[in-house]
């Protein structure tokens, strides 16, 4: 099903043909959806960025000459009711209100599938996600990762791309050996198996290794040792390392659990591949770059790949000793995915302070001639940290995720709600939208307040929006009212009306304009005006009892399918009574 967006794309592509006399990439071409009603469904500047090009004198005139050849277009005719040109060169459309009419009845026929394309369609892609250390804590720091990463794959899964979800742990390196040192000299491995939660007890080894370190630097050579014994198999070191594996599992399920966020089975069972999974195939990556001439010997005796007119600061591969690094790691993940999935496109949702990092990774991806310029991405969000800076494990100053889901759940209980498991759901959703309302980029200062907030804009008001939808369509069933409506009734919409039905049909554009940029932010944002908008109207007049009760119930209905489909892309569940 092609959108109207795409249509009215077309159709300007050919006017600014005909005019420059030559090919204009689609991709120049940029539909706006603008807030403000009185600039039209769809805006386009497209004349103001080509105009150099056009021979006129300037972008109002290039612009008043491609809306009088639109204007005379039988295909745009068909759905646009008024085209304008407005400011320095802008071009407003405004669909015809059949076509509003016609797209409700679509939303009413397709239900969950409306706004689901097949854009995409044959092409595979991975998004990695969430990742979080074991033997160190799941704090709310690991949330913003694990939440706009399954949001991304969601999008993309709707867009149609075959999505693999990965869980890339952090299950191998020198802190292993920290975390291994630091049980076997202070730790008591019977108390640990018995805590309700192990995790905060080996946090606390960790923190007591790296205050020890300070005072002895010896240690940190003692943890070398043993992450080194680690890696050549040494059987005491692979058990307490799977102690710590099996103990943080114990709380990761537990989490993942009561977000609702799954990975792909094909990834150990919905564990995800963790780096020790690539523990053995490092050496066929190392191999490779020696192969290539891409591996070079450092000063000191480490083994880097060094960047073209130093593009990037050196990569390590291999330390001195001959230790792996994080990037051996990630270059064997992404080879292991290329040889298995050969996908379209790998994600990688990590905090923006990897930026370098990845930038490096990827060109050396490139450099192996193993992935193109756009196939590997990392969408990079901003840390959540205290006022006083950033939280840190080894310092023992973060907040548990544990902590915030309980503090989540009692300020849901406060709103009012005697169900318990509903208090949870709410409570859990408030916590995703108001971090997915954000740009990922943005920086968040931890507040509890902010963090979980409940009014405004936020999960629950838009579950609740949901739940008036519901209240009102389950009265009128108990009414008699059947499903349906008489178009009839819309053909004079009041201003409320009108305006609902504008902004529904703009659903499928933004689901594909926020996968396309991996922002689920676009898809709050939406959903925010369209439950505003319902609202308003809501308390204009009555739904049932009114002379146009058929329309007005399918416009409720059609709202309640939106607000659902969205928030189920957003991973948020719409319950049907609050």
């Amino acid at each position: 099903m092609t959108s109207l967006s795409e249509k009215i794309k077309k159709c300007v592509l050919g006017a600014a043909l005909a005019i420059l006399k030559k090919k204009i990439v689609a991709n120049d071409l940029v539909l706006e959806f603008p807030e403000n009603e009185t600039f039209g469904d769809y805006s386009t500047n497209f004349a103001l960025h080509s105009w150099p090009e056009s021979g006129f004198k300037n972008p109002s005139e290039f612009a008043a000459a491609l809306a009088i050849k639109l204007r005379k277009d039988n295909d745009l005719a068909k759905i646009v009711s008024k085209i304008e040109v407005a400011g320095p060169g802008f071009i407003n459309f405004w669909l015809k209100k059949e076509i509003l009419i016609e797209n409700l009845g679509e939303i009413l026929k397709r239900k969950e599938k409306y706004g689901v394309s097949q854009i995409n369609k044959d092409k595979t892609a991975i998004v990695e996600y969430s990742s979080p250390n074991i033997a160190k804590p799941f704090t709310i720091g690991h949330l913003r990762s694990t939440i706009i990463g399954d949001a991304i794959a969601n999008l993309l899964q709707a867009t149609g791309w075959k999505v693999y979800r990965d869980n890339h742990l952090g299950d191998w390196g020198t802190q292993f050996g920290k975390m291994i040192y630091a049980i076997k000299t202070w730790g008591d491995e019977e108390e640990i198996a018995k805590s309700e939660n192990p995790v905060k007890d080996l946090v606390a080894l960790y923190v007591k290794f790296h205050e020890q370190a300070e005072k002895n630097p010896s240690l940190e050579d003692e943890a070398r040792k043993w992450f080194k014994k680690l890696e050549d198999g040494d059987g005491e070191a692979k058990r307490l390392w799977q102690k710590c594996v099996d103990w943080s599992w114990l709380i990761f399920d537990k989490i993942y659990s009561k977000l609702g966020v799954v990975f792909s089975r094909d990834f150990e069972g919905g564990r995800g591949l963790g780096e020790s999974f690539f523990e053995n195939r490092m050496k066929a990556v190392i191999d490779e770059l020696e192969e290539k001439k891409l591996l070079q010997v450092g000063k000191e005796g480490a083994k880097l790949v060094f960047f073209e007119k130093d593009k990037y600061p050196p990569a390590m591969i291999l330390k001195k000793d001959g230790a792996t690094l994080y990037h051996t790691r990630d270059l064997a993940t992404d080879k292991y995915r290329l040889e298995k999935y050969n996908p379209d496109l790998i994600i990688n949702e990590v905090g923006a302070e990897q930026t370098l990092y990845f930038r490096q990774l990827f060109e050396m991806e490139k450099l192996l001639g193993w992935y193109k310029d756009g196939q590997r991405v990392h969408v990079g969000h901003g840390l959540i940290r205290f006022k006083e800076g950033k939280m840190s494990t080894r310092k023992g100053n973060v907040v548990w995720m544990e902590e915030v889901l309980q503090e989540a759940q009692k300020r849901a209980v406060e709103l009012g709600s005697n169900d318990t498991k509903l208090a949870e759901t709410v409570s859990v959703d408030a916590l995703k939208y108001n971090d997915l309302k954000r740009d990922p980029k943005t920086e968040i200062v931890f507040d509890w307040d902010e963090i979980i907030n409940m009014k405004g804009n936020s999960g629950p008001y838009l579950q609740y929006t949901h739940a008036r939808c519901q209240g009102v369509l389950e009265k009128a069933k108990m009414n008699g009212q059947k499903t349906g409506f008489d178009k009839k009734e819309f053909l004079t919409p009041e201003s409320g009306e009108l305006s609902i039905l504008r902004w529904l049909t703009k659903f499928p554009d933004i689901v594909v304009q926020a996968a396309e940029q991996y922002a689920p932010n676009l898809i709050c944002n939406y959903l925010f005006n369209l439950a505003q908008k319902f609202n308003f109207f809501y308390s204009r007049g009555r739904i049932i009892g009114s002379e146009k009760e058929s329309s007005r119930l399918a416009l409720t209905q059609a709202v309640a399918q939106v607000l659902k489909n969205g928030l189920d892309l957003l991973g948020i569940k719409a319950p049907e009574k609050m």
